[in-house]
């Protein structure tokens, strides 16, 4: 059993295929529209095969903002390497998103960051 894919809903779908596309490298199909619903999204793929729905309809709600909440907690990505978690780390909050946790070794042994990627959505990136 593999997961196929995993499914976010997002305000802005544009922005949220931009930001996946700039920096962890997602290829983007084409929307799919349904016009009888006003449902939209996209499917990313990822090298290795995992995609992403990053989907929007009308009449969403943000019920809880937190980033420790009920639910799925954060997406990670592998950069392949300590130097690309650091240079990516860099990259994303120099163009302004924040910062959750630095790039550090945890205390299950992997090299990550966190970053508080589009719309709130916790991102975190692996070596």
């Amino acid at each position: 059993m593999k997961i196929e894919h995993t499914a976010l809903y997002v305000n802005d779908l544009e922005g949220a295929k931009d930001f996946f596309t700039k920096y962890l490298n997602a290829k983007s199909g084409d929307i799919y529209r349904n016009p009888s619903t006003g449902f939209s999204s996209y499917f990313l793929s990822f090298d290795e095969g995992s995609r992403l729905e990053i989907m929007n309809k009308p009449n969403l709600f943000e019920d809880d903002n937190r980033v420790s909440r009920m639910g799925y907690a954060h997406i990670a990505f592998s950069a392949g390497s300590r130097e690309k978690v650091d240079e990516l780390t860099k990259c994303i909050t120099d163009d302004g998103f924040r910062l959750q946790s630095p790039p550090r070794v945890t205390g299950d042994g992997y090299y990550e960051s966190c970053i508080i990627g589009f719309e709130g959505n916790l991102i975190e990136i692996t070596e």
